[in-house]
């Protein structure tokens, strides 16, 4: 709970990511969550001394609704999202239904992927504990963090392969971001 509340005070800390939160909250998705870099990166530009907007390059806003997979369906709340935000947010907060993500990604990225149960679940395949963090701003204003990982490896600004599901891209990506924050470490296998 320490890191959960260390993380939570960070992530409050930055204006831009709690508007987008705030929205998302208002535009009361089925099961959302904001996460990825918009959450991860927010930690480590603080733990580097960097500008809480350092290298975030877009908000992922996950939801899972599995009432409708079609991309006609996810289209159209991915109007309702940009509509509720002004520029620059507009362009840079990415919708995304959770429960369709198993239709397209094998054909983008070369990997097989099993249908999600929900948003959370999603954290468990991304290509490192480090970025599988997401948080939500609940009706009462509580923030709820959610890492199936934990956050160790966040604060200790440390890199690894995720340990339920080897990616081909690990590597690549833990390079990228180890070229933003050269403080971190990372460990292979």
């Amino acid at each position: 709970m320490r890191l959960e509340r260390r993380l939570e005070d960070i992530l409050r800390a930055a204006p831009s990511l709690m508007q987008v939160m705030e929205t998302a909250r208002a535009l009361d998705l089925p099961d959302w969550l904001i996460f990825s870099g918009a959450i991860y990166q927010r930690a480590l530009n603080h733990l580097t001394g960097r500008d809480p907007d350092y290298g975030i390059k877009d908000y992922d806003l996950g939801y899972h609704d599995g009432s409708d997979v079609s991309y006609e369906a996810e289209d159209r709340v991915i109007q309702r999202v940009a509509a509720a935000f002004a520029p620059p947010l507009r362009e840079m907060v990415e919708v995304r239904n959770q429960a369709r993500v198993h239709l397209w990604f094998e054909a983008k990225f070369g990997e097989p992927y099993e249908p999600l149960a929900d948003s959370a679940e999603a954290l468990t395949r991304f290509t490192s504990p480090t970025f599988g963090v997401g948080a939500r701003l609940e009706a009462d204003g509580r923030m709820r963090i959610v890492a199936p990982f934990g956050l160790e490896d966040i604060f200790a600004l440390r890199l690894r392969p995720n340990p339920t599901r080897k990616t081909s891209g690990f590597l690549r990506t833990a390079l990228a971001a180890q070229a933003r924050w050269p403080e971190l470490t990372i460990l292979e296998g």
